[in-house]
């Protein structure tokens, strides 16, 4: 089976490798001790950066075994620092790669494209955030090429603005799409420049919908036995979490303001500053809003007729405000969030990263992790039936490159020519 069209002019034949099994590079794929909801799903990450590594890593945790390829010069996150995990790899970097298994290849070499090839053949699912267009330069075009050769594989690509349209091949960063796509301008203070969101939020809403799409494809697959295209921009992502502030722009036309940590609508949502240190309350409807007058010992401002409902609330937003942060301010934080808790009232002190990791709801649930084996973030989705994998910290560059290809039937001759030509990094 050949590939047509590859960059260099010639074409990458895997005839050129007799007996190669690109399955056997999924070493563990097969493994009955794997339980997890996807067990047996072969993915290909051939991301970088965030939204693609992420949504790889997401279906790693769910039991998929994933097979990162990297460049000899490596994901640029690597270098992402400080502060670095390990030698070759900031912390930003192994955020994203638990649980791979990782291999080096150089795609730009014809070598390097055959193994490739034969690793595309034996996929499930292939992630790439290449430059629109790169795969198909090199012969790996998914309409033309791969849905032919492996008419299962779900081919999940993720780009900044989509490869057509007005600007179709544009590079997209998760910032550059905060501004383009309105999100920035809506956060911040109404005095203040917009504000970047302090979390690369549009990169990790793309993963989570590159992860939802990926799913429904081999859900699909199920049905059809074909795979399909998973198309996912960052463009995408940042339009589909401007809510309230789209619904409201197309009811009204005005354009959305900036208001700081206050909601555009419901009062009182912000912060309030108690005896020792910060607290956001939220008292979204009337039941919520009138125990906590209860609580700070107010009882009547509930039965103020300015205040009996949100859309009063929201037209007196400054008097209602004024009067709650006195009361809130002669409380201990940690006593009036108990008492807010016991009143059903939502509310939580403003914890820093490390506090916020360090809360024992946090460590119950399982959602920071600290073992001889692992220390990070664990796994935020939750089966009852099939058990998430339990992480394992991402590995350097090209760990397993060797025996990758060893068990795919690549003969250590061989294997060393790729290295000392520099395809193997």
């Amino acid at each position: 089976m050949t590939v047509a069209g590859s960059s260099s002019g010639t074409t990458p034949s895997t005839s050129a490798s007799p007996g190669i099994d690109g399955r056997a590079a999924w070493r563990s794929a097969d493994d009955d001790s794997n339980r997890g909801a996807l067990a047996g799903i072969r993915v290909l990450d051939l991301s970088r950066v965030l939204a693609g590594p992420l949504s790889a890593q997401m279906l790693a945790d769910q039991g998929a075994e994933v097979l990162k390829v990297e460049a000899p010069i490596g994901d640029e996150t690597r270098g992402w620092g400080p502060p670095f995990a390990s030698e070759d790899s900031s912390a930003y970097y192994t955020g994203m790669n638990r649980s791979k298994d990782n291999i080096c290849l150089d795609l730009g070499t014809e070598a390097g494209r055959e193994v490739l090839g034969h690793l595309l053949d034996a996929a499930d699912v292939v992630v790439e955030n290449f430059k629109a267009g790169t795969l198909a330069r090199w012969g790996f075009d998914y309409e033309t090429v791969l849905a032919e050769r492996n008419p299962g594989l779900v081919y999940t690509r993720i780009t900044g603005f989509g490869v057509d349209g007005p600007k179709g091949g544009a590079p997209g960063y998760d910032a550059v799409l905060q501004s383009f796509g309105g999100l920035m301008s809506i956060n911040g203070f109404p005095d203040r420049e917009p504000l970047r969101i302090g979390v690369p939020i549009v990169d990790l809403v793309t993963a989570n919908m590159a992860f939802s799409g990926t799913l429904l494809a081999l859900f699909e697959r199920m049905r059809s036995g074909r795979g399909q295209m998973v198309d996912i921009t960052l463009l995408d992502a940042v339009v589909s979490i401007l809510h309230p502030h789209s619904a409201n722009w197309t009811a009204n036309g005005r354009i959305p303001q900036r208001t700081g940590e206050l909601h555009p609508t419901v009062v009182p949502y912000q912060v309030f500053e108690t005896a020792d240190g910060p607290v956001f309350i939220s008292a979204a409807n009337d039941r919520q809003f009138t125990s906590l007058t209860e609580v700070l010992g107010v009882s009547e401002v509930a039965a103020d007729p300015r205040f009996a409902t949100n859309s009063g609330r929201h037209a007196h937003r400054q008097e209602l405000i004024t009067i709650l942060a006195d009361r809130i301010a002669t409380w201990p934080r940690a006593d009036l969030a108990e008492r807010l808790d016991d009143a059903g009232v939502p509310s939580s002190p403003v914890n820093n990263v490390g506090q916020a990791l360090n809360e024992p709801q946090v460590r119950h649930r399982g959602l920071f992790l600290d073992t001889d084996e692992y220390r990070g973030v664990g796994v935020p989705l939750t089966l009852g039936r099939s058990p998430s994998r339990a992480p394992r910290p991402a590995v350097p560059r090209g760990r397993h490159t060797t025996e990758v290809l060893g068990a795919m039937g690549y003969s250590a001759e061989h294997i060393d020519a790729l290295r000392g030509s520099g395809i193997l990094g």
